[in-house]
């Protein structure tokens, strides 16, 4: 994206993180809102208990400013954060619910992600990321070879190189990372990991507005069906194979194998015990890192399920309707029929009809070919015979 004049005027006028940064009680929302939603990895709350949170930390903030720091109530601020000209919370309601849930919105996330941001760290560490980009650049080109002599070459390389690590180590020469090197490695993982919990909610809402268009589209059709079906079903098979509905499909069929669980577990247990990552007195959630990405994942997997049953269930009431319409036109043929039953016409020939029932020809009730017998005709000239025939 091009970050010239008149894009930048668009987003301050119309993203709704912007927004957020410049709101008069941007402190109170980012704040509530972190501790409430991102803080505990929570992916919805209903509408009693967001409401009771927010009244406690509306009552502590007027004892620190005075009463008429924050005039309105927490349902009204709630209901004030939900309208389309804020957008920092989504308001909707879950099925088999009849009490409304909120659930932060990916652009409130991005903003409070960006606040987080601003914050004096302690360390800054380059060398991990580095090492990263270099990673991922052999990665692409090792990935892209297309000629099994240069990757049997990459391999052989690295074998070298690992019998070589071998060898120093059996003779005494045991290389290990120092503490700079661990806590900036501990600090990438810390920002990858929470970077990958805001990517789910930005994945739902794509698939949310994916599902509006359609229903949109379907209300508004009035072309043949099997055209609306065929380009309903292919968008939504175009963003199951997009590169983000493919990344995350890895992504999830990665982290659901069990053997990759239990890794995992073994590697955090291990890290928070390194004494560099202690003194770095990390989010002790961090160590259970890969449990919030399933529970965020399995979220985002129901998401995407109850849309789809929502889309069919559309799709059914669509057809309903259709077919109701038919019945309507019977019906109101019948009810002429019997309006006419008292006053039938003189002429008793006043309809005239090719059959009472269709003409049904079947391909099995048509006989087999058989073959014609063809006549051999002679050129010859028959000889009068002088014999005679009697006639009785």
């Amino acid at each position: 994206m091009s970050l010239d004049y008149a894009t930048l005027e668009s987003l301050r006028r119309s993203h709704p993180a912007w927004r957020l940064l410049l709101a008069d009680h941007a402190p109170l929302v980012a704040s509530f809102l972190h501790r409430v939603f991102v803080l505990p990895n929570v992916r919805m709350m209903a509408q009693a208990e967001l409401i009771s949170k927010l009244e406690d930390e509306l009552f502590h903030l007027r004892e620190l400013q005075g009463d008429g720091a924050f005039p309105k109530s927490a349902a009204a601020y709630l209901d004030d954060w939900t309208q389309e000209a804020r957008g920092w919370l989504r308001k909707y309601y879950p099925p088999g619910s009849d009490e409304a849930h909120f659930d932060l919105t990916p652009s409130t996330e991005k903003a409070i992600a960006w606040l987080d941001s601003l914050t004096q760290r302690s360390f800054v560490g380059t060398e991990s990321r580095l090492m990263t980009v270099f990673e991922l650049l052999r990665q692409m080109v090792e990935g892209s070879e297309t000629d099994p002599d240069a990757r049997i070459r990459e391999l052989e390389k690295r074998k070298a190189e690992i019998d070589a690590e071998i060898a120093r180590i059996r003779d005494g020469k045991l290389a290990v990372l120092d503490e700079t090197a661990l806590k900036d490695r501990f600090q990438q993982v810390s920002a990858t990991a929470r970077d990958l919990l805001s990517d789910f909610r930005e994945v739902e809402q794509n698939f949310r507005l994916l599902d509006r268009n359609t229903r949109e589209r379907i209300a508004l059709w009035d072309g043949a069906k099997g055209k609306l079906l065929e380009s309903i079903f292919g968008e939504r098979d175009a963003i199951a194979d997009s590169d983000q509905g493919k990344s995350f499909r890895a992504f999830w069929d990665f982290l659901m194998s069990p053997d990759r669980q239990e890794e995992l577990s073994a590697l955090l247990k291990a890290v928070f015990e390194l004494q560099a990552v202690r003194a770095l007195e990390p989010d002790a959630r961090l160590k259970r890192v890969h449990y919030d990405w399933l529970e965020a994942g399995e979220h985002t997997q129901r998401t995407v399920s109850l849309l789809s049953q929502q889309l069919r269930r559309f799709l059914d009431d669509q057809v309903w309707l259709e077919n109701r319409r038919i019945m309507e036109i019977i019906h109101h043929i019948e009810a002429r029929a019997l309006s006419l039953r008292e006053d039938m016409p003189k002429d008793a020939a006043f309809m005239e009809m090719d059959d009472v029932a269709p003409g049904i020809e079947l391909p099995m009730e048509r006989p087999l070919f058989s073959v014609l017998t063809k006549p051999v005709l002679t050129d010859r000239i028959a000889e009068e015979d002088d014999a005679h025939v009697a006639a009785d």
